[in-house]
């Protein structure tokens, strides 16, 4: 009774906390007014020994380019993928990344006769937007105020209008002429902050200084019955404990799910390709990266609606065998965590673009949803099957 009591007061107590945890500081700059959310959550953590000093990106922690974040946009929305779970620590100024228009979503039904050439311009399309992501990465402070466009976007324009062409040529072979294609050819420049747990929108960069995203929101995280293991701090290490609340539940028919709903059965070694995700009853607004302490330190949060709050993850690791469970302790060969502020309560889908994979074999692609901290979302019952899938892909 007196357990059962106490939690109940501390889930009261951490939803307290979290409320008085987000202070609301109001500047004005050219008539405009932004909001920064502070975080006193560090105030009311306990120290740990073992906590590390600073944190740097885990094998796999960053994009082929160097990002801790990259986005695309994606129905009408940008959708970023924190690439090592924000294992870069959100340390540095916001990062640069090339954000184009969605080409896939403003095509037609594609004839069969032309699908293997609408694919392989479609790939194209991504190394583009890859090479000048990598450009922009190792041209950081070079140049005038026009360089980006100059040497960076525009090039990058006249590459995807090319491409763009040879779709529309392809597709007209064996079907409809696509219209409007060739206005998907220009791309911008975002500012990504990998840590902006608020999911506002990224910027454009404008060439003008960036900041470093806003400290975390989360509540405090303390264990209060002493069991000989250090207190867990957020960052990613083992034998710890961990007394965050669990926090809220949906019902049993809000509780969140996900499937994939398509991937290649085999793939090229180093051939970029794309899994399609589809969530239902998951609001895909709330990542606090593991890298800036957010992981295990935040109970499970409903919105309005009674859906839960997070993100989902996605990764492939390679098998070596496919009779035995594998090892879990090599970093996957690909992982990224998903975040767009979209989701509800129909289900919706979302695309993982696998920039590919460097070794023959069979490998695991996996995608599950994570709450706020990360955790695979609760369920009501204990028969309904939680919000993760599976596939196998053939890399040769």
């Amino acid at each position: 009774m007196y357990r059962s009591v106490r939690r109940r007061k501390g889930l009261l107590s951490t939803r307290r906390n979290r409320v008085i945890a987000i202070i609301g500081t109001l500047a004005v700059f050219g008539g405009g007014i932004t909001v920064t959310q502070v975080s006193s959550a560090h105030t009311n953590r306990r120290p740990t020994a073992n906590r590390p000093p600073a944190c740097a990106p885990a094998p796999g922690g960053t994009a082929p380019a160097g990002q801790g974040v990259t986005t695309t946009r994606q129905n009408g929305r940008t959708v970023r993928n924190y690439w090592g779970d924000g294992q870069d620590c959100g340390t540095q100024a916001a990062a640069q990344t090339v954000s184009c228009p969605d080409v896939e979503q403003r095509l037609p039904e594609i004839p069969a006769r032309a699908r293997d050439e609408v694919a392989r311009n479609l790939d194209l399309l991504q190394q583009q937007i890859a090479e000048a992501n990598r450009r922009l990465a190792t041209s950081q402070g070079q140049g005038g105020a026009n360089f980006v466009q100059n040497v960076i976007l525009g090039p990058l324009a006249d590459k995807r209008r090319a491409t763009l062409d040879r779709i529309t040529i392809a597709i007209d072979r064996a079907g409809p002429r696509p219209q409007g294609l060739r206005e998907l050819a220009t791309c911008t420049v975002t500012s990504t902050g990998g840590g902006n747990s608020t999911g506002a929108p990224n910027q454009p960069a404008t060439g003008a200084p960036t900041t470093a995203p806003p400290p975390l929101d989360f509540g405090p995280d303390e264990c209060s019955e002493g069991n000989g293991l250090d207190i867990h701090d957020g960052f990613q290490n083992g034998n710890r404990c961990v007394d965050t609340e669990m926090g809220e539940v949906a019902n049993a028919d809000q509780n969140p799910t996900l499937l994939i709903v398509s991937a290649p059965q085999s793939v090229r070694v180093n051939q970029p390709f794309t899994i399609r995700v589809s969530t239902r009853n998951l609001i895909r607004d709330r990542f606090l990266p593991a890298g800036q302490g957010g992981y295990y330190v935040d109970m499970s949060i409903l919105n309005d609606q009674n859906l839960v709050r997070g993100h989902f993850h996605s990764a492939c690791r390679q098998l070596d065998s496919t009779r035995v469970a594998p090892d879990p302790a090599p970093v996957p060969a690909f992982f990224v965590a998903t975040e767009d502020n979209g989701g509800g309560a129909a289900p919706d889908v979302i695309e993982i673009r696998v920039p590919g994979l460097a070794n023959r074999g069979i490998f695991q692609c996996a995608s599950w949803a994570g709450d706020a901290s990360h955790r695979i979302p609760m369920m009501q019952r204990a028969n309904q099957i939680p919000a993760f899938d599976a596939v196998r892909v053939i890399v040769r």
